[in-house]
């Protein structure tokens, strides 16, 4: 099963400490077990009657939970240590230590009650809390903080602290673990879209290339009665508005490309892909790839235009940190005289879901002028309802030897866009010639990846704190 269609699932760590009432240690893990499951969650954690109190706190409970952690390594997206007292910072890092998950640690710490606060009734996890992060620190393990240095284990903040890891495990872990399909050449014209495939390698991104004429000839030898054509056929002419000038055939041709781009995806496992679109398959085979794409956007597999790679990463990360599917765009042309305002584009394969609206699905006008409308159908067209959004690049940086990234947030809007044709996304973003300025300084592409809401916090933290990537956030101040 892919990472994002999988219930995360968090080993627990509950730390106590002799000299403090052990009653709280047995009440929290009692709640967060409950808790987490109740949100969703699966969770690994040694039995209660393993340890006193259920909890860890010597050497040899930490080998126990050391144990069940590694037994389970498999199905462990990341570990929540939670501190119902001060905890015994040796128990906690020493399981993580003899664990080697690799994986994101949340440190959480309960809140005292200024009314309890007697020898029998306080907590000290406040003070517990930065004793076990320097141990983590010393010991070279990153972690990630809640919000507040400590909270109630049932308060809201703790369950967005959750939600939050949650997304960070699911980016982290997917990355490390990627398979990008590269379909087809990077076009002659675009030299912006060259990236390091050693260095996406070396972050354990794999590229899957496969040649654009495997694609082309599977496609063509499929028959027309094939079910699988059929049915996709039915979900192309359900995925918008067909104008009535667009042959038959034209929607047959893009169904058989689908089926065969849906199958060699699920064959070579790939969680994202790049396409060469741009103009190989309109002249070879006679049809756009958009629509393709863009379908298989709004089934998780994000595909990225001009077989820009380091941009399938960049939508597949937004995805596994916000869940719904992105779009690909090109940073456009200006907005008038509003310098925070822009127009973003692409011919395009927006995904339906992403666009929040009924869409026309037609030929490609730039193409279609040149090579003939009659091989070129097959473009998402309209414009992108408003709300706010989350922007993210990936790209590899071969002159130092890096992979380099920014992420901000900003507002699609309902400003028209005249006779723009494509796909099309009005967005606002504060401080955006200082974003632009920083883009072109920093040898960024114009592509960029985009998905609604904002997440922007998800991955800084995935990024900074566990990828070592380099980041530009950008500050909507």
């Amino acid at each position: 099963m892919r990472i994002i269609e999988r219930t995360p699932t968090f080993g627990l760590i509950v730390g106590t400490r002799g000299f403090f009432n052990a009653e709280l240690a047995v009440n929290v893990r009692s709640k967060l077990l409950s808790l987490l499951g109740g949100y969703g969650y699966d969770c690994v954690i040694t039995p209660e009657d393993a340890t006193p109190c259920g909890a860890i706190e010597t050497r040899d409970h930490a080998k126990l939970c050391a144990d069940l952690f590694r037994e389970n390594a498999g199905r462990i997206d990341g570990v929540i240590v939670v501190l119902p007292n001060f905890g015994d910072e040796l128990g906690i890092v020493q399981t993580l230590e003899m664990a080697k998950l690799n994986v994101p640690v949340l440190v959480q710490a309960c809140d005292d009650e200024i009314d309890r606060l007697s020898v029998t009734e306080r907590r000290d996890a406040f003070c517990g809390k930065l004793s076990v992060c320097n141990n983590l620190y010393q010991y070279g393990i990153p972690f990630t903080n809640t919000t507040y240095h400590t909270c109630a284990i049932d308060s809201d903040e703790f369950a967005r602290d959750v939600d939050r890891f949650a997304r960070v495990c699911r980016v982290v872990n997917g990355l490390r673990s990627a398979r990008i399909g590269a379909i087809g050449a990077r076009p002659a014209a675009f030299q912006t879209v060259r990236f390091s495939e050693k260095l996406l390698q070396a972050a354990g991104i794999t590229v899957v290339p496969v040649d654009l004429s495997e694609i082309i000839f599977g496609a063509g030898a499929l028959a027309d009665g094939d079910p699988a054509v059929g049915a996709k056929l039915a979900e192309v002419k359900d995925y918008g508005t067909i104008p009535d000038y667009v042959p038959d055939e034209n929607l047959l041709k893009q169904a058989k490309l689908s089926v065969t781009l849906d199958r060699w995806m699920e064959e070579n496992e790939c969680d994202a892909s790049a396409i060469e679109c741009w103009d190989s398959i309109q002249n070879n085979y006679g049809c756009a790839t958009c629509l393709s794409m863009a379908m298989m956007g709004d089934r998780l597999l994000p595909s990225a235009c001009e077989m820009d790679v380091a941009g399938a990463v960049s939508m597949y990360a937004l995805l596994l940190a916000s869940g719904n599917p992105p779009s690909f765009q090109d940073w456009n042309n200006n907005y008038g005289k509003q310098r925070d305002m822009c127009i973003n584009t692409h011919c395009s394969s927006f995904p339906k879901s992403f666009m929040g609206r009924d869409v026309e699905v037609s030929n490609l006008d730039v193409l279609g002028g040149t090579l003939g409308a009659d091989r070129c159908f097959g473009a998402v067209k309209g414009q992108a309802a408003p709300g706010p959004v989350t922007f993210f690049r990936v790209s590899t940086d071969d002159p130092k030897g890096v992979i380099k990234t920014y992420v901000g947030e900003g507002d699609m809007t309902g400003d028209p866009v005249g006779s723009f044709q494509g796909g099309a996304a009005v967005l606002r973003v504060p401080g955006l010639q200082r974003l632009l300025d920083r883009l072109c300084r920093s040898g960024f592409e114009h592509h960029v990846a985009v998905a609604r809401d904002h997440f922007a916090d998800v991955l800084d933290e995935a990024i900074t704190t566990y990828l070592g990537w380099d980041l530009y956030r950008h500050d909507r101040s």
